[in-house]
């Protein structure tokens, strides 16, 4: 019998609690076992996934195969009836133990109940995963706003929050195995609390894990919603040096009335003023961003306003995202634009990213940076950005190096 075999598409989270599902598994002694954890952002990534199913079936014939995350949740008829599944299982179930163990034999095909009646974010909590320099945490998972292009609420359920106690516990836990650097993670971080009692906002919780853990040497947040951003993280932004200098905005995109109709709830002066603000506070504060190139009823006019507020914003790393339809979502049913131009659109935005990453590595030459090594020749800045050295170190330690040149991708130091 083989050792479970387990594929991860779409976000960080989704290969965190893939971790979570291997450790799962391990205790229900399953083997000869294929999981496929799905993402649902876009078709495109649904159609990917039925394509990583069609071709594991055909390495492991003999294989159960199991498909689970946020498609086989939203759309878990569509993948029951590939005739490579033998069953499909909601996001809630995959992280239940008596899933796993009822794997074992005769299997129900389809095992997704209504994720909007899931009210908590589970035990499910792994030590340890990612690199063996960097953890991520997750501390949210859920969502409760309906952006007209994003199916995910649908995939993951109402936003819900890990208790303060217990993300602190796991984080001493880390520290303690010798972790340098954790990263907060989840679906909406900054609705993290909201339903906790008295109801904390994110910055209470990074000051609560900077004060109980203070032989943590680096605290990073991972995409953030800037317009839920509150006072206690602003306070944590320009007072506490161990947290990282690098926040990813879920901004979207940089015209006011597509905004409105993606039902952001934000406007790009909102997005503005909040770079601004947060430079004021942390100069060396660098910013990554989301935007989405092509969104239903977007004209030139619109597109150039995403592509000015990348500089206005002075955006580093960006995700840019070509607009495709997803069925269930109300931008679906909006007038579309050709294809063409949005690849279009999506290469000049990817172009203007390219741009400020030149800029901003021109930048740091003859600076000394702290780095955490993610392996002997190569590691992170405490803004994120990655740098190559010449001569090894150990995999995990933090280094101070003075930057020597780039090369438009990288820093590079001794």
């Amino acid at each position: 019998m083989n050792t479970p075999i387990f594929t991860t598409m779409g976000c960080r989270l989704n290969a965190y609690e893939t971790e979570a599902m291997k450790e799962l598994a391990a205790k229900a002694g399953l083997e000869n076992v294929v999981v496929v954890n799905t993402c649902a952002v876009t078709s495109e990534a649904v159609r990917k996934a039925r394509q990583e199913i069609r071709k594991l079936r055909r390495e492991n014939p003999d294989a159960k195969l199991i498909v689970t995350g946020c498609a086989a949740q939203t759309e878990p008829d569509l993948f029951a009836a590939m005739g490579e599944v033998d069953a499909v299982i909601g996001n809630a179930e995959k992280m239940q133990p008596q899933t796993w163990t009822g794997l074992i034999g005769d299997t129900e095909p389809v095992q997704v109940d209504d994720i909007m009646s899931v009210t908590e974010t589970a035990g499910h909590l792994i030590d340890g995963f990612g690199s063996r320099s960097r953890a991520y945490v997750q501390v949210q998972n859920g969502c409760d706003h309906r952006c007209t292009f994003c199916i995910i609420p649908y995939g993951r359920g109402n936003s819900r929050s890990v208790p303060a106690g217990v993300v602190v516990d796991q984080i001493k836990r880390l520290v303690g195995r010798g972790y340098n650097e954790v990263v907060l993670t989840g679906v909406d971080l900054t609705s993290w609390g909201a339903d906790l009692p008295a109801a904390p906002q994110l910055g209470d919780l990074v000051q609560r894990i900077l004060k109980l853990v203070p032989d943590l040497p680096r605290l990073r947040i991972s995409s953030i919603d800037s317009i839920e951003v509150d006072p206690a993280l602003m306070d944590a932004i320009a007072s506490e040096r161990r947290l990282m200098p690098h926040l990813h905005l879920s901004l979207q995109h940089g015209d006011d009335l597509v905004l409105k109709r993606m039902k952001r709830r934000h406007l790009r002066d909102d997005a503005i003023q909040f770079a601004e603000a947060a430079r004021r506070l942390r100069p060396d504060m660098i910013f990554g961003a989301d935007i989405i190139a092509g969104f239903p009823t977007e004209t030139e006019a619109h597109f150039e306003s995403s592509l000015r507020l990348v500089e206005e914003c002075n955006l580093t790393w960006l995700h840019v995202f070509p607009y495709s339809p997803r069925p269930g979502t109300p931008a679906a049913r909006m007038p579309q634009v050709d294809g063409r131009k949005v690849k279009i659109r999506a290469a000049r935005l990817r172009a203007a990213g390219q741009s400020q990453v030149k800029r901003h590595l021109s930048a740091q030459l003859g600076k000394r940076h702290t780095i955490l090594m993610e392996s002997p020749t190569m590691g992170r800045t405490e803004q994120f950005t990655e740098v190559r050295f010449a001569t090894p170190h150990t995999e995990g330690e933090i280094v101070s190096a003075v930057i020597t040149g780039h090369d438009d991708t990288r820093l590079t130091a001794e």
